[in-house]
C-alpha cells in the first residue's frame, strides 16, 4: 500500500514506490514522479530503471535526481526544487523514506527566500521534522 503524503496542491512525497505504485500515482493524478534514491541502497530496492519504465509506458514524465546523505547539496536542492516547480500538474517525489525528497524541495524553497518556519510547518503536516535540516 502506497504512503504518498501531501505536501501542497502541487506536492506529495512518499518513502520508495513498487512498480504497482507507479500505476497508483498515475490514478490519483500525478503527472511527474521525482525519484531522489540512488540506485543499490538496498538490495529489494527496485532499480530506477524500473520505475522510469512503468512510469512512462504510463504517459507520466519521471526524473531521477539521486541524493546521497543529508542534508542534500544546495545543487540537488535546487534541481529537485526547480524540476517540481515546472511540472505541468502534481508531483510525487521519492525515496528511501520520503525525507530527502521533502528536504530537497524545502532547502530549495528557502534559498528562494520562503520563511523557515512555514518551511518547517508544511514538512511537519506531511509528517516529516526538517528543524534541524533548514537553518535558523
Amino acid at each position: 500500500m502506497s504512503d504518498f503524503r501531501r505536501v501542497n496542491d502541487h506536492l506529495s512525497v512518499s518513502p520508495q514506490l513498487s512498480v504497482a505504485d507507479v500505476a497508483e500515482a498515475k490514478a490519483k493524478g500525478f503527472v511527474t514522479l521525482v525519484n531522489n534514491r540512488p540506485d543499490g541502497e538496498a538490495p529489494d530496492q527496485p532499480p530506477s530503471a524500473e520505475i522510469e519504465a512503468a512510469a512512462k509506458a504510463l504517459g507520466l514524465q519521471y526524473i531521477h535526481i539521486p541524493v546521497r546523505g543529508m542534508p542534500p547539496s544546495p545543487d540537488l536542492a535546487q534541481e529537485t526544487c526547480r524540476v517540481i516547480e515546472s511540472s505541468p500538474g502534481p508531483v510525487l517525489a521519492f525515496c528511501r523514506t520520503g525525507t530527502r525528497s521533502i528536504s530537497c524541495y524545502s532547502i530549495g524553497k528557502h534559498m528562494q527566500g520562503h520563511d523557515r518556519d512555514d518551511l518547517v510547518k508544511t514538512a511537519a503536516t506531511a509528517g516529516y521534522d526538517l528543524s534541524n535540516v533548514l537553518p535558523a
